[in-house]
């Protein structure tokens, strides 16, 4: 499965407690986490996250006064084995596209992963991706 979906990017300040404040906000207002990611900098970290209802996470999160930009991310499942990333970004160098960042996770026991990631061309990565086949 491959599909577009909301995703958040929140600027911190680059201290105790900011990860705790997002987290809290959103559990309190039943929202899920589904996917994170914190890049730090200097002074900031970026917090990337897709939640279930991003709607309704980043109204919560600016009421907090948090700094947030919403984008489109690619969101695809894929079989949990080696060489399934390789296959997915040899899929995208050969269609000379270009992946800006990305994040994946799984753990040794689940049949699947999940990888998300963040090109300039969102609908051609997604066509691509899609003709892989799993297995």
């Amino acid at each position: 499965m491959v599909k577009k979906e909301k995703q958040l990017s929140i600027f911190l300040e680059n201290r105790p407690g900011g990860l705790a404040k997002i987290c809290g906000t959103l559990a309190e207002a039943g929202v899920n986490i589904l996917a994170l990611t914190i890049h730090d900098t200097v002074d900031h970290a970026i917090v990337r996250l897709l939640a279930d209802r991003p709607v309704k996470a980043l109204l919560l999160l600016e009421q907090h006064g948090l700094y947030i930009l919403e984008s489109d991310v690619v969101v695809m499942e894929l079989d949990n084995r080696p060489g399934a990333l390789a296959e997915a970004a040899q899929s995208l160098a050969h269609a000379d596209i270009n992946v800006d960042y990305a994040y994946c996770t799984a753990i040794d026991r689940q049949g699947t992963g999940c990888l998300i990631l963040k090109t300039k061309e969102l609908e051609r990565t997604i066509e691509l991706l899609s003709g892989l086949d799993r297995g």
